[in-house]
């Protein structure tokens, strides 16, 4: 009963603090990235992908040209005129286009040539370095880097531990895969057993950790990744098609990603994204937002809840939130 107090406290307190932005487009959004106080991007279904220079008061919506079928389930900005946009999917539809010119043009820089392939996620050093994650053929993960911002490779595949039969990744929010510093990255997979990789040298060696979050069925497993540096980092996820089912949804770590310990937070819900602010941690999912304590996963606290079907979060640097979810929604989370 308590905890049913608390989180009804939480969801009065905090709802009012979820602003909507209008952005006049009715395409699910599961991409967002945030790389000043005043420059945002999303993106989504049909081709689709949003900018604003104004923090959020007009939005730019527009489709990448020969990309109308696509879904770019992942966005990576890092101005107003500078981003990546990944799409997911079987075959030749998982793609990397970049814009150099804030989406008047856009370059088609990786198309998946394998029919069985299936891109997820990437993630950014800098504006030129950066890695992407595709689902496992044969039992191994495919990961893809650049080093000049224009041309990738992909990694040897006989660097990564072989991956186990019924394991995935999930490309519900574009964190599925994290980087932090100068050479560290870890991408989180799901399905049959939720289990960490990570790198300290940018995908030249891996190393892979067990976790206890929920795991079992297709639809299960850890849906995303964050560090807020070297050593101290969360995994969030759960099942997708319980979205509001409490379990094991949370874990925290305090060595770099060797080892998991679950959050002591209950209720929990299934979480598809999950990123650090000053003071705490924002997880968002289909079931509701949440701001929680990220000192300790064995004290893991509910600050704020939001009521709100949300997909993706970012964070620029002055710590307001931007989030998005279906039908064009985008929300803006004040700090």
């Amino acid at each position: 009963m308590r905890v049913a107090v608390v989180l009804l406290l939480a969801i009065i307190a905090g709802a009012q603090n979820l602003t909507p932005l209008g952005t006049h487009t009715t395409a699910n959004l599961r991409g967002v990235s945030a790389p000043s106080n005043t420059v945002v991007w999303a993106s989504g279904t049909g081709g689709t992908y949003l900018r604003t220079t104004d923090a959020g008061q007009t939005w730019t919506v527009s489709r990448v040209p020969g990309a109308e079928q696509l879904d770019f389930r992942d966005v990576e900005a890092f101005n107003e005129n500078v981003a990546y946009l990944l799409s997911a999917g079987p075959g030749a539809v998982s793609r990397i286009y970049k814009t150099n010119d804030g989406g008047s043009h856009w370059t088609l820089q990786l198309k998946n040539e394998d029919p069985r392939g299936f891109y997820d996620c990437m993630a950014f050093w800098d504006e030129t370095h950066g890695i992407a994650l595709g689902d496992s053929i044969d039992g191994e993960f495919q990961l893809f880097s650049t080093d000049d911002g224009e041309h990738w490779h992909q990694l040897p595949t006989n660097k990564l531990p072989t991956s186990l039969e019924g394991e995935g990744a999930f490309a519900a929010s574009g964190s599925c895969i994290a980087v932090q510093g100068q050479s560290n990255v870890w991408f989180a997979t799901g399905g049959k057993i939720a289990r960490v990789y990570r790198s300290t040298d940018r995908g030249e060696s891996w190393q892979v950790s067990d976790t206890a979050l929920t795991h079992g069925l297709d639809s299960t497993g850890i849906f995303s990744i964050a560090f807020r540096d070297a050593k101290h980092g969360v995994i969030a996820g759960g099942d997708y098609q319980k979205p509001k089912q409490s379990g094991h949804n949370l874990a925290f770590t305090e060595d770099g990603g060797e080892t998991w310990t679950l959050s002591s937070l209950a209720p929990q819900a299934y979480y598809s994204a999950a990123a650090y602010r000053p003071g705490g941690l924002l997880l968002v999912g289909t079931a509701g937002a949440a701001l929680v304590t990220a000192d300790s996963p064995t004290s893991t606290r509910l600050l704020h809840f939001w009521n709100a079907n949300l997909n993706a979060v970012s964070l620029p640097p002055d710590g307001t939130a931007y989030a998005v979810g279906p039908k064009g929604l985008i929300v803006r989370i004040p700090r």
